[in-house]
């Protein structure tokens, strides 16, 4: 069974840091693109970022632009999203999410092309 997990959500004040873990288990997500959405209360589900399988680009929504880092370490089957200067408005259920094709440079935006989903990590900033 295939399985993501993500983990390091929590509380934060406006302007701290927070990093997001998402661990694939079941099967490795080496060869795949990755990406990481959010949904807050009450809304749909938007794109956060998203990093093809060989990390040789990265592509950020224009609400996290220079805020947030994605990045994956292959060898541990892990993907990360490094959150700084946190706002009030990145409070949501953040989900990481794989597509099942292998080996594409491109970094995909649509959550309805991803295939593969975790159960998601709440992040709440205060104000």
């Amino acid at each position: 069974q295939v399985q993501l997990v993500e983990s390091g959500g929590g509380l934060v004040q406006a302007g701290g840091s927070l990093r997001l873990s998402c661990v694939a288990a079941g099967r490795t997500f080496s060869r795949n693109t990755m990406g990481w959405f959010r949904q807050g209360p009450g809304k749909e589900r938007t794109f956060v970022a998203a990093i093809p399988w060989n990390g040789s680009r990265t592509l950020y929504s224009d609400s996290v632009k220079g805020r947030f880092t994605v990045s994956r370490d292959n060898d541990k089957n892990t993907v990360y999203l490094q959150m700084n200067s946190l706002k009030p408005e990145d409070t949501a259920v953040y989900y990481c999410a794989a597509r099942s094709s292998i080996f594409e440079i491109r970094a995909v935006t649509g959550p309805d092309m991803y295939d593969y989903w975790g159960q998601g990590t709440q992040v709440t900033v205060s104000s």
